[in-house]
């Protein structure tokens, strides 16, 4: 293992540098975006931590192998542009990335420093390149000579725009259809505006849309157009539908007024803006609730719960804390608010009256 000592590396290994944040009493009751990004001298102080190892296993504990070492040199250089442009040559989506990719599990979990302390953070820098960059104005990379190749991509969320940006570099004339009125997918429908500002996925959808791809929303194939048609318009097709449909617990009461899936929740939440008065799409939310699940969508339903003006939420999960598997940050985020957890629970009932209104929830 390689050292991490000042002498061997020339680097004072500093604690991590936090992230700026709004105060948990202030944020639990807006939806503006929770965590602040670093500044300038922020990112330049974490950057130095980083050791630039010369077998770097942060780059292969991500998924798009992004030159980790390399875009943080630059960022040591202030060389804020260079540092987006070595970024986006394997990641189309930057600033989605450095907000909600899990960092902590994949290429900060091979980061060496984190075998003796604080792994860098390697997504708080990757989004504030690409925050960086939004400020002074994105550039469209060259992209390769046309193939005359068509390619339909079904589909506008992570996966989508991903393929939808390797593709069009590659030459290729890209089209993505979307049932939706925005492009995103779960980005737009399912990840709430304290977490991933909308404006940040408009962006990065633009990005895409100056490599030459073209988005069409309102656009459901299997009824618009079935994919034997598709076949015959285009060369190929990626289908990036996503997991649309929620799962229940089959236990008595799920069909009360009252119980949504986290799907349809957060979907009017954040696509329909439901926490916004100015639009018709308000969503019920009772005074005491109750969400059951530990992962990252657990963790923004009862969050958004909260915004709407729940007065107590609690998260009922059937494990223990270590094995939830939301973010961390997340789980920390959502008890300074003071979202309730209630573990080695389990809903076996819930509880209605004679109008089919929920008014409780039995649990062992």
């Amino acid at each position: 293992m390689q050292e991490l000592t000042e002498e061997k590396t020339g680097k004072a290994k500093k604690e991590r540098t936090p992230m700026p944040e709004q105060p948990a009493e202030e944020r639990r009751k807006n939806f503006n975006e929770v965590t602040l990004g670093y500044t300038k001298e922020d990112a330049l102080a974490e950057a130095s931590r980083c050791l630039a190892c010369k077998d770097p296993k942060c780059v292969e504990g991500c998924p798009v192998n992004v030159d980790i070492p390399g875009f943080i040199e630059l960022v040591c250089e202030e060389n804020f542009e260079g540092a987006i442009e070595r970024i986006k040559t394997t990641n189309a989506l930057p600033a989605i990335c450095g907000r909600v990719c899990p960092q902590e599990t994949q290429c900060e979990a091979r980061c060496v420093l984190g075998k003796k302390g604080q792994p860098v953070a390697i997504g708080r820098l990757e989004r504030f390149c690409a925050d960086y960059e939004h400020e002074k104005g994105v550039k469209a990379p060259e992209t390769m000579p046309p193939t005359g190749k068509k390619v339909a991509v079904v589909g506008s969320g992570p996966a989508g725009l991903t393929a939808a940006a390797d593709l069009a570099k590659l030459g290729h004339k890209v089209t993505i259809f979307e049932s939706l009125h925005k492009a995103g997918g779960v980005l737009s429908y399912g990840i709430p505006e304290f977490r991933l500002p909308k404006e940040i996925v408009r962006q990065e959808v633009e990005y895409i849309e100056k490599l030459g791809v073209e988005v069409k929303p309102n656009y459901v194939i299997g009824r618009i157009k079935t994919l034997d048609e598709l076949c015959d318009d285009f060369d190929a097709i990626f289908l990036g539908t996503g997991a649309g449909l929620p799962n229940f617990m089959g236990i008595e009461g799920e069909n009360f007024s009252g119980v949504y899936s986290a799907n349809e929740f957060l979907t009017r939440v954040n696509l329909m803006k439901a926490y916004d008065p100015e639009y018709d799409t308000r969503v019920r939310c009772g005074k005491h609730v109750v969400v059951v699940g530990g992962g990252n969508v657990a963790m923004d339903a009862a969050r958004s719960a909260l915004r709407l003006g729940a007065e107590e939420v609690s998260i009922v999960y059937r494990r223990g804390e270590d094995e939830m598997p939301a973010r961390r940050e997340e789980v920390e985020h959502a008890k300074e608010e003071g979202i309730i957890f209630r573990l080695l629970t389990n809903p076996i009932r819930i509880l209605g009256d004679e109008k089919f209104n929920v008014t409780g929830v039995e649990c062992i």
